[in-house]
């Protein structure tokens, strides 16, 4: 084990699989100013900045991408990708089933999200959902450094376009990453904490505040399961109901707003197939449906936060319990 800082993560699994690939190459905003290791390593015909026109930046990808290259971008925030998203939902999500197969289309996209920084709402913005709803695309949203390296890994080697949202506030956060080779599988949940009670289903910076509130949630007597999603799209649907059905009750976090979010899909999910096992009604804990405002103090304001969490799964499992 060898421990790394989320953003060193992403650096050693870029380093790593360009290394393995000559196909892999990157380009986006300030990326050869901000990468100069991988400048000096793989030189300036596959690590180069661009100008900042987000829809030429996620265009030429999705060209280079049909034509063998396997390039990865950066968009740095995610409501930039409001900008590109005909190159990136249009073109590189469909044509690969427009081409019966016949082209891949392995392009992924690196955007940054969450509430932490301060930088306002035309910089923050979590897209994640939509994303979700578009055909063709995966969707990657990880908690720790080493899934972050891991799923980067698997990301860049598949053969679809893979949306990467990486939390801002995790950028500096360390974390034991596996020495050599680590490859995390995309659609594959992990169980962080088993429980009985109650599951508590998140992914990104809420997966934190929900093991500290697991932790809470054990000093009341209530035993927690936590599941990070760590993939939106493909989703684990198989360990999310598995951990349903075991505990009864499920409360679904996240810091992206409730409406057509990730959180209700779950809920529409555990509800047709799983209705019979839920001994209460599926919570959402989400933020708010507005912009993000400036201020540090608002934004953790609208981010679901382990107080929270515990008072809403300690109500489902503790008021059961008295009723029954």
């Amino acid at each position: 084990m060898q421990e790394l800082t989320v953003n060193d993560a992403v650096s050693s699994a870029l380093a790593e699989e360009m290394r393995r690939d000559p196909r892999v190459l990157m380009f986006g905003e300030g990326v050869a100013t901000t990468r100069p290791d991988l400048v000096a390593e793989f030189g300036s015909e596959r690590v180069r900045n661009t100008p900042l026109a987000e829809a030429v930046i996620a265009g030429t990808p999705a060209g280079a991408a049909a034509m063998g290259l396997r390039p990865v971008i950066d968009l740095l925030y995610a409501p930039f990708l409001t900008l590109s998203m005909d190159a990136i939902i249009n073109s590189a999500g469909k044509l690969r089933y427009l081409s019966g197969g016949q082209f891949a289309f392995p392009m992924v996209v690196l955007a940054r999200t969450g509430a932490g920084w301060g930088v306002g709402a035309q910089h923050n913005h979590n897209l994640e959902a939509m994303f979700v709803h578009a055909p063709g695309l995966k969707v990657v949203m990880p908690s720790n450094a080493a899934d972050f390296k891991g799923l980067l890994k698997s990301a860049l080697r598949d053969d679809n376009p893979v949306m990467f949202f990486m939390d801002m506030t995790l950028g500096h956060t360390p974390g034991a990453v596996p020495a050599g080779e680590h490859v995390v599988p995309l659609g594959q949940a992990a169980v962080l904490r088993s429980g009985r009670d109650v599951t508590l289903v998140s992914y990104s910076k809420t997966v934190g505040h929900c093991l500290t509130a697991a932790q809470e949630l054990a000093e009341l007597g209530v035993d927690a399961e936590v599941i990070d999603l760590r993939t939106l799209k493909p989703l684990d649907e198989a360990t999310l109901l598995r951990s349903v059905r075991k505990t009864g009750r499920l409360v679904v976090v996240h810091e992206a707003a409730a409406p057509c979010g990730v959180g209700a899909e779950i809920a529409a999910l555990v509800s047709e197939q799983a209705f019979e096992a839920l001994k209460s009604p599926v919570r959402r804990l989400t933020g708010p449906d507005a912009p993000a405002p400036s201020s540090w103090v608002l934004e953790q304001a609208g981010v679901p936060q382990p107080e929270a969490i515990v008072r809403t799964a300690a109500g489902l499992v503790l008021c059961d319990e008295v009723s029954a």
